[in-house]
């Protein structure tokens, strides 16, 4: 016996179609043993007789998702007249829809396909500020839509990661005194970094908590006042030599300094 064949028709690749009816084929026993024939970016009325006399053929059943309603409406009666099995996927309840938002659909093939490729750039932009975070691969300088350069606990790694959820490619920089920055940060274009200032005040206030949370003493060097100043010397150096923009994250959250970078990078 032959395999049941479905026919998918769609105006984009045809995924919407595919999982619904896979989706459906798993309430049956024999759900496995099934063609599925896709006829994918339909834009016109001579592909769908192609498709509609294929079906004829095969005795097949199709399923379609077009959002075109003449497209709709002529694929509904011409496989009427055929005799054979169309169901509409989307049409129903983009008409639904349409009375309930009192609005017209937009009636653009392949928007789910587009939001699929904006996920995949977030998810690339948060490996990317994994792999390039805390200055561990210098490369990451020249590739990166965005760079952070501060002392430790200026929150250049949740700001990092932050911002990869808005599809940003972010490296950052730690700045010390005893390590002579990465050459790339000065061959770069200043515009896309931001340095990140910070009171010495609130840094020490951080670095104990931090110290305390790890179980050390909170005289630690780390926190020391002496020792912070000259790391914040140090970092005013840098970004003097870079001539970047510079933020004060003494009192800001992430939120507020991600904001703040955005609105810069908007007006350039």
């Amino acid at each position: 016996m032959n395999k049941p064949i479905i026919y998918l028709i769609s105006d984009s690749l045809g995924e919407t179609a595919e999982k619904v009816i896979q989706a459906a084929l798993l309430q049956f026993e024999n759900g496995q043993d099934y063609q599925i024939i896709k006829s994918p970016y339909v834009e016109g009325k001579g592909k769908i007789d192609d498709v509609l006399a294929a079906a004829a053929k095969d005795r097949a059943i199709i399923g379609y998702t077009l959002v075109n309603p003449d497209l709709r409406q002529y694929l509904l009666n011409k496989s009427a007249e055929m005799e054979l099995e169309a169901i509409d996927i989307i049409g129903p309840m983009l008409e639904a829809m349409e009375r309930l938002f009192q609005k017209k659909p937009r009636m653009k093939p392949g928007l789910g396909h587009q939001l699929d490729e904006a996920y995949f750039k977030r998810v690339e932009a948060i490996e990317f500020a994994v792999k390039y975070d805390d200055g561990r691969d210098p490369r990451g300088i020249e590739k990166a839509d965005l760079v952070l350069i501060g002392v430790s606990r200026t929150s250049k790694t949740p700001l990092s990661q932050y911002l990869a959820l808005k599809s940003l490619k972010v490296a950052n920089v730690p700045i010390v005194p005893e390590v002579e920055p990465p050459k790339e940060l000065f061959n770069t274009n200043p515009n896309k970094c931001f340095g990140l200032k910070i009171s010495p005040d609130k840094l020490n206030d951080i670095r104990k908590e931090r110290l305390k949370a790890l179980g050390l003493k909170e005289n630690a060097n780390y926190a020391a006042p002496k020792r912070i100043n000259e790391e914040i010397t140090f970092f005013e150096q840098v970004v003097d030599r870079l001539g970047c923009p510079v933020i004060d994250v003494s009192h800001k959250a992430v939120e507020e300094t991600a904001n703040l970078i955005l609105q810069i990078q908007l007006t350039r």
